[in-house]
């Protein structure tokens, strides 16, 4: 059983999104009591709700911060939308409006498609 070697160059993609999320929980941890007070549930209903975009969901409303000035330009929704195979009016329910939320698939594919983006040119 042979070890594949990790080269510095592919060890750079992780190691920035270790410092992305790093940097993400320490915005969370500074601001915790506003971020993590939840509701009281009072009902079975009510504890299977689910999680809808707003001030319960502190990290995907960082995300959707650094996100906007990105999807500034014309086209450049579009042009995210066909590289995560989405139609470009979910992204703009994503990040423009914030009525919905993606999978946690696409969540991860915002977060390296953000991070390329912070790197230098364009990924597409």
């Amino acid at each position: 059983m042979s070890l594949d070697v990790i080269t510095p160059s592919q060890a750079r993609l992780p190691l920035a999104l270790l410092d992305l999320l790093t940097d993400a929980a320490t915005l969370i941890a500074k601001e915790s009591v506003k971020a993590y007070r939840l509701e009281r549930n009072t009902g079975r209903d009510a504890a299977w709700r689910t999680l809808r975009p707003g001030k319960d969901t502190p990290m995907w409303n960082a995300l959707r911060a650094e996100l906007r000035p990105h999807l500034r330009k014309r086209g450049a929704q579009a042009n995210l939308a066909r590289l995560l195979g989405l139609p470009r009016q979910r992204i703009n329910a994503f990040v423009t409006r914030g009525s919905q939320m993606p999978d946690a698939e696409r969540t991860l594919q915002l977060l390296a498609w953000l991070m390329a983006v912070q790197k230098g040119p364009g990924p597409a």
